[in-house]
């Protein structure tokens, strides 16, 4: 402050000076450039004229703004309005030079002349010491830009802001230099540089715990998150570099563990880092734990809402606890069901709650609880930002508050995963909070979202017996049906808006194999429920594979083994003669399999149990054609159908679709053909123990069977759930089971495929694929043992490493088991076949989920054990 007061001073001073080099001269009583003696004293003159000189990109009104004086206004010359004015300019930090000038005196009129230099702007920055990541960091956080004015303040800000940046990367000795240099190019632009020198990242080598007697070194060092001594192999895989501001933050975690055990008392008498060696440090940390305490009692006061018994059960809190403070917190204010919720969700959002210590008595402490109600609130209007994609009316609909209602912190929380789960909005950017007004009692409810491109298009292509498999999928999630003929509407080169999801596919490899399906998914049919409709067809056809195709792949090999063995005589006849042959070779039009079926469901919300509950009904029906086809062991010729009537009951409570941190996902269904044959006069064992093809056509002309299936997750988070780098254990449980009404018509379809990666390729025929990572494709129901029940249990470790609109990668860990069975008697859940492994997931906004996966399979499966096999992922499994 002196230095600013000093810098004025020499700016009035250099006034005069100025004025004293100009000449004085009077011309019919106006003198020009008077002499101004400070230490005569002060005349009033009125500002006649003021002007402005040496910045000519501001406008003259800006700078006369600035100095707050105006034409007409009646100063002291000198005096204490000029000094004002000065201190004014060199405020707004855009000059390095400031003057005020007396031009002429004409009697009691003054015009004033302000002499100003602005300070110069930067042409170029230059960062020195700093890595790519490291630059592009640094100039997000100074956020320079070239034509801005640098100023002192923006130097010391730089370098601050700098420091910091690397300080809180370990580089504790880091130093930041920021220097100017003129630019002779261009006027009054400098070239700044900021040059760092990191140093060494400071590491900690030991850490020395005195005083602590109740809690041990090591559990101590253990409640310490980001300061940890390199060589704990406790923590093989947390920070080890010291920073400081972490460091603090450990201090306060110590202090809170001895809070949570009851050591109301337990502070940090001192605490010390001493350089061990250049590039580690030790650290001493010296402890009071004080005593314990214990609740001597729990009073409630201001609380008419509930009684204080009912309070008391909510809270958990009872005489004789050990006084646990974080467990207070989270029962008082941050569990689901905390006592401040109770509150909030029945529209008391002024609710305040303040425990107090009321008497303290040796080791024993009286709470009170000191509660002020307030007034319920209700929604004034909820402001949804941010929206460019769907109908707002898309999105009120799944809210569970609106405006006349009462405020209720669980609705909140519902709309904001109930705007998660559509897809269209990323759920790591939303901001949705309430605004309360305590003058009239409302809220409002402010909901910023950023919309994210969530349509995606798969093109992909895969290697098969017959050659490439191609597939194009085109994913519409915002399809808007009723603007299909409305071209004026649509955003872009499709009708959206609606959240309809619209697909079409292709798979195909020419003549050998295609593949068409269509779906169509409303989720509020009609527009005022949340009822579903849902329609989907399909049609595929596929050619066997010519046995001389087999034969000459086999003599193929064959005679490169001889020529190996036997030279000339073998390349003769293995290159030219034995290799010809190609992918034509292969096809074989006697031999095919089609399928074709169309689907119809309903779904419905339910409100019992809760509201996280859908029940699903469907009717399907399918078709098979099959020629020769001898991939099913059950069938080969003739044609067949099914009518299946389905019902599916699901709950879904996932915070987060692409990254889920907590929730669950119940899925049990049952879906079933109706049991014709047991009321037709047929001999079905006869059918079934003939082996004829008229027989076999004649058996399965109408496929019949039951399903059974119920599929789990559970989404546990290991570290903060609120925060962004969460660790999450998923847990997971499948069970499937087909069976059959007449013991006599087994169905040849619908069956499962287990094992391998669990993707759904052109060779499943007509079956279910279900994963087991660590075996191979289809490796526990080889042909001739078909799945017909089923078993897979998973346990998942996930952690983030990119959560962005751009893309959400993490990787993941896995214990996994699983096995299948021929018939659904032979089913035993706890008979299994185990694996582990490491994996990564990558979703991108326009492919969608892809992953890849490394498994070991420990067990023997038909003689041949699981042994290391990579599993790769396309699309997201249930």
């Amino acid at each position: 402050m002196r230095y600013k007061i000093l810098f004025i001073l020499v700016s009035i001073l250099s006034c005069a000076t100025a004025s004293a080099q100009d000449e004085t001269r009077m011309v019919n009583d106006t003198i020009f450039n008077p002499k101004v003696v400070f230490s005569g004293t002060p005349q009033r003159y009125e500002i006649a004229g003021i002007t402005v000189s040496g910045v000519d990109n501001y406008d003259d009104y800006i700078i006369i703004g600035y100095s707050g004086l105006s034409l007409g206004q009646r100063v002291e010359i000198p005096g204490d309005e000029l000094k004002a004015a000065a201190k004014r300019f060199w405020h707004q930090g855009l000059f390095s030079k400031v003057q005020i000038k007396v031009t002429k005196i004409y009697q009691d009129k003054a015009w004033l002349e302000f002499v100003l230099q602005q300070q110069p702007r930067i042409s170029q920055v230059n960062y020195v010491g700093m890595k790519g990541g490291e630059r592009k960091d640094v100039e997000q956080r100074l956020n320079l830009q070239v034509g801005n004015q640098m100023t002192p303040n923006i130097a010391d800000r730089i370098k601050r802001i700098v420091e910091k940046y690397y300080k809180d990367k370990g580089f504790e000795k880091a130093t930041v230099e920021v220097t100017q240099r003129e630019d002779l190019s261009k006027k009054n632009e400098v070239i700044v540089d900021i040059v760092v020198d990191k140093h060494a990242k400071i590491k900690v080598h030991k850490i020395y715990v005195e005083g602590n007697k109740v809690l041990s070194d090591g559990k101590i060092k253990r409640t310490m998150k980001k300061t940890n001594e390199k060589g704990s192999l406790l923590k093989l895989f947390s920070q080890k570099k010291f920073v400081q501001t972490d460091f603090e933050a450990d201090k306060q975690r110590i202090i809170d563990k001895y809070n949570e055990i009851g050591y109301r008392d337990a502070r940090i008498v001192s605490d010390s880092v001493v350089s061990f060696d250049e590039k580690t440090v030790d650290v001493y940390i010296n402890v009071d734990e004080g005593k314990k305490y214990y609740i001597s009692g729990v009073k409630w006061v201001g609380n008419t809402l509930y009684p204080s018994s009912f309070l008391d059960e909510v809270l958990g809190i009872k005489k004789g606890d050990v006084y646990n403070q974080k467990l207070l917190n989270k029962r008082t204010q941050e569990d689901d069901d905390a006592v401040a919720n109770l509150y909030m969700d029945k529209g008391y959002l002024f609710f305040q709650l303040i425990p107090v210590e009321a008497s303290v008595e040796g080791d024993s402490i009286e709470l009170e609880m000191r509660m002020f109600e307030g007034d319920q609130a209700r929604i004034n209007k909820v402001i949804i930002n941010g929206n460019d994609r769907l109908y707002e009316k898309v999105i009120r609909r799944e809210l569970r508050v609106r405006p006349g209602d009462l405020f209720s912190k669980s609705d909140l929380i519902r709309s904001a995963r109930e705007i998660a789960q559509t897809g269209h909005f990323d759920p790591e950017k939303m901001d949705i909070r309430p605004e309360p007004n305590e003058e009239n009692g409302t809220v409002d409810i402010i909901m910023n979202l950023e919309s994210k491109a969530n349509d995606q298009i798969e093109f992909s292509a895969g290697w098969g017996q017959t050659g490439i498999i191609g597939k194009l999928s085109l994913k519409f999630s915002n399809f808007s049906i009723q603007n299909l003929f409305h071209p004026s509407s649509f955003k872009g080169i499709i009708p959206q808006g609606d959240g309809q999801t619209f697909t079409i596919s292709v798979q195909t490899n020419a003549k050998y194999y295609q593949a068409y399906s269509l779906s169509f998914l409303d989720p509020w049919f009609g527009g005022k429920r949340p009822n579903s409709l849902s329609i989907s067809a399909f049609y595929s056809r596929q050619t066997g594979i010519n046995s001389s195709y087999y034969n000459k792949l086999y003599q193929n090999s064959l005679y490169n083994a001889m020529y190996n063995s036997y030279g000339y005589y073998g390349n003769y006849y293995g290159n030219n003669y034995y290799n010809n042959y190609n992918y034509e070779d292969a096809y074989d039009p006697s031999k095919y399999l089609q399928m074709g079926g169309i689907t119809v469901g309903f779904g419905k919300r339910l409100k019992w149990p809760d509201d996280y509950f859908t029940l699903m009904a469907d009717v399907s029906y399918q078709w098979y054609s099959l020629k020769n086809w001898e991939y099913l062991y059950y069938m080969n010729n003739g044609t067949s159908n099914s009518l299946v009537f389905g019902l599916t009951l699901s709950r879904n409570s996932i915070d987060n679709p692409l990254y889920t941190r907590r929730g669950s996902s119940f899925t049990l269904s049952f879906r079933a053909t109706p049991p014709a044959s047991l009321f037709g006069k047929k001999n079905w064992k006869a059918l079934s123990e003939s082996n004829t093809e008229a027989a076999k056509k004649d058996l399965y002309h109408w496929i019949e069977y039951w399903k059974l299936k119920f599929q789990a997750r559970t989404y546990t988070p290991l570290t903060d759930p609120d925060g962004r780098w969460t660790l999450v254990l998923m847990t997971r449980a499948d069970i499937g089971l087909l069976g059959s009404w007449n013991k006599y018509l087994k169905s040849p379809f619908e069956t499962f495929y287990v094992g391998g990666d669990g993707m759904t390729g052109s060779y499943t025929y007509a079956t279910e694929t279900i994963a087991l990572r660590g075996y191979e494709n289809g490796q526990l129901t080889p042909w001739g043992s078909e799945g017909y029940a089923y078993a897979r249990y998973v346990m998942e470790l996930h952690f983030p490493l990119m959560l962005s609109q751009s893309a959400t990668i993490y990787p993941l860990a896995f214990l996994e088991a699983g096995n299948a069975w021929t018939s659904v008697k032979n089913f035993s859940p706890f008979s299994l076949k185990r694996s582990a492994g490491v994996g990564v997931r990558i979703y991108l906004p326009m492919l969608g989920m892809m992953g890849i996966d490394w498994g070991y399979g420990f067990d023997k499966v038909f003689g041949t054990k699981g042994g290391s096999n990579f599993h790769f992922v396309l699309g997201q499994e249930f």
